[in-house]
């Protein structure tokens, strides 16, 4: 299977959702036919906001990813602030033209209070696009391999993120490690731009499942673009069937009342 995707790596100025969601248009639109767009953390409001403010905005947001799905028969990637019963959730949402699937982000980061404002996911998503099994996850998610192991049920990852520019390599040391580690295609989309504490570089990157850079960002707002091709990474498994030498796990999640 092929698949073409757009890397959208946004800056992102707060309190200004209506204008965020204009410029992502307008970024998409410039990159027409593509399979996927794949869109920043908290691409509308960003991540230092107010959970409570904004939540505020998930019904705008969303409509915006289904207006862009009807139009253009793509899907779109991203994650915002959502609200249920008082509590609060990071979703990276993957919207298609058949539907919307949905991954709330596993680990937090408790560094910087993610933790305190928000609860934590339980469920491991991998999502089917025109024939591609794509896994979802969130910046901090990036850490933890235990949790993002391919256990052969997945092409391609998926890492939107809000990572400061203080920690770039690690970013981009992380992404590499994940593409060869899984022998899978990874795509990292970044922000650009500041918030109230935090700088933030870019730095978007599309690797393949050898490791090798298929797409990389610099520090401005653009568009990356990047081809999935499962036939060439399924030509390599066979020369290089990693997978039948990886330990076997049981990966137990606790869920927040019991952690």
């Amino acid at each position: 299977m092929y698949a073409k995707v757009a890397l959208i790596q946004t800056d992102i100025r707060p309190e200004s959702v209506d204008c965020n969601l204009r410029a992502i248009e307008q970024m998409i639109a410039s990159a027409p036919q593509c399979d996927l767009y794949v869109l920043p953390e908290t691409f509308a409001t960003g991540f230092a906001a107010d959970p409570k403010e904004a939540a505020k905005a998930e019904n705008s947001i969303i409509e915006m990813m289904r207006q862009v799905v009807r139009k253009s028969n793509c899907a779109v990637c991203g994650s915002l602030i959502v609200e249920r019963d008082g509590r609060y959730r990071n979703r990276l949402m993957f919207v298609t033209p058949e539907g919307e699937t949905y991954y709330d982000k596993r680990h937090l980061f408790s560094i910087g209070g993610e933790g305190e404002m928000y609860e934590a996911g339980e469920e491991r998503k991998v999502v089917e696009w025109r024939g591609i099994r794509w896994l979802l996850s969130t910046c901090y998610d990036l850490r933890f391999p235990v949790w993002l192991r391919n256990r052969g049920d997945y092409d391609a990852m998926i890492c939107v993120a809000s990572w400061p520019a203080a920690r770039a390599e690690v970013w981009d040391t992380l992404l590499s490690a994940r593409a060869i580690e899984n022998v899978a295609y990874v795509v990292g989309v970044n922000r650009v731009g500041d918030d109230h504490s935090t700088h933030y570089a870019g730095g978007s990157i599309a690797y393949d499942f050898r490791g090798r850079t298929m797409a990389r960002g610099a520090a401005d707002p653009s568009v990356l673009m990047a081809e999935i091709d499962t036939e060439a990474r399924d030509l390599f498994r066979v020369k290089f069937p990693v997978e039948q030498d990886a330990d076997e796990f049981e990966l137990i999640t606790l869920n927040s009342s019991n952690r």
